[in-house]
């Protein structure tokens, strides 16, 4: 059901609200979850999952029922958490989070199973970081609303059937391959979010800079949404330290002129490169001669973990075209070079003298 204008001037009064007090609080992580719409009317770009789950919450309302179990895939920052909110807000439904790290052992699954009531919305973050014991209870909970709660050890133990009320599960992961094929087939809807086109992000960030109350240009909100990276979350965090440099070195107007000081103060380049992804195509250029280098080797040059290398910078790096994986390692594109000012080495080179 579309909003009418009026209820959209109600719903974001009550965002700025909840604005002004995070703010007033100096709560950033508040001020990200004020930001979030909430419901799917006010959810911009995913088009195509945005209206299958619209499908999916009014059949369930229609039969009175909990919706299917939901699984969202996807690069951080996309709106999984949000989506998440939005199914248990349209249901009326209360939501409990958590997440799979946190669930080490069975029974930390049967105690947050245990205390769920009818239609709730259970969502579990990084779900593919979930226990194996946890996961094995999980099937059954999620099939026929029951866990077996094993009570003692070895020939003694006995199992006791504990039935659950039916819920809805919500399961995201940013890594959907690690998740084992009988938990990904319990999902009843499966989505997988993309990234956002740049004059979606613009939407986005002139959505947010209304609920700031920031004064921005159009373009100042298109040069935001540009170096955004696909991502809502990172376009969010780059309007507030542009509204920052604004109301300190300018006249508090967001326009390009600003927007370009701001994001090259905070080292964001024209195509969303930040300190992390120029480090790593610099020294995959400058110190290895374009590659191929290992991972670990990479992330030890440019003093980074191998983890953060490889899920934070590559991805973006690899999405647009500035560096290669091969069975070798990491290759820097043309596009790199280019990037950097620099020229590439002549084709024949030792290819092996970068592997790990």
């Amino acid at each position: 059901m579309a909003f009418q204008e009026e209820d959209l001037d109600e719903v974001e009064s009550t965002h700025l609200r909840s604005l002004t007090a995070a703010e007033a609080e100096g709560d950033e992580r508040a001020v990200e979850a004020a930001l979030r719409p909430r419901t799917l009317d006010e959810v911009v770009g995913q088009v195509r999952v945005r209206d299958q789950l619209g499908l999916v919450l009014e059949a369930a309302r229609r039969r009175g029922r909990a919706p299917d179990h939901v699984l969202l895939s996807g690069p951080p920052g996309l709106g999984k958490t949000t989506l998440a909110m939005i199914i248990a807000s349209e249901m009326g439904a209360p939501l409990r989070l958590t997440s799979g790290p946190a669930i080490t052992h069975a029974g930390d699954l049967a105690a947050i199973l245990s205390g769920l009531n009818e239609g709730d919305v259970l969502f579990v973050d990084e779900i593919h970081r979930m226990s194996r014991p946890a996961e094995e209870m999980l099937y059954m909970a999620m099939e026929d609303f029951r866990v077996d709660v094993v009570i003692g050890k070895g020939p003694g133990a006995t199992a006791i059937p504990l039935d659950i009320p039916p819920f809805t599960l919500v399961g995201a992961t940013t890594r959907a391959g690690l998740l084992p094929g009988p938990l990904r087939d319990r999902f009843g809807f499966t989505a997988h979010l993309e990234f956002y086109e740049p004059d979606e992000l613009d939407l986005i960030v002139q959505r947010s800079a209304r609920l700031l109350e920031v004064d921005a240009a159009a373009d100042g909100t298109a040069e935001i949404a540009s170096r955004s990276r696909g991502t809502p979350r990172i376009a969010n965090r780059l309007l507030r330290r542009v509204r920052d440099y604004a109301q300190v070195r300018a006249d508090g107007v967001v326009t390009v002129a600003v927007a370009r000081s701001a994001l090259d103060l905070y080292e964001v380049d024209q195509l969303g490169l930040d300190r992390l992804d120029r480090a790593v195509i610099d020294v995959l250029c400058r110190r290895f001669g374009g590659g191929p280098v290992g991972v670990s080797t990479l992330a030890v040059a440019v003093g980074e973990e191998r983890e953060t290398v490889e899920e934070v910078a590559e991805p973006f790096l690899v999405r647009n075209g500035f560096l290669a994986r091969t069975p070798r390692g990491r290759v820097a594109t043309p596009a790199a070079w280019q990037h950097l000012g620099l020229t590439p080495p002549p084709a024949e080179r030792d290819a092996t003298l970068f592997e790990e």
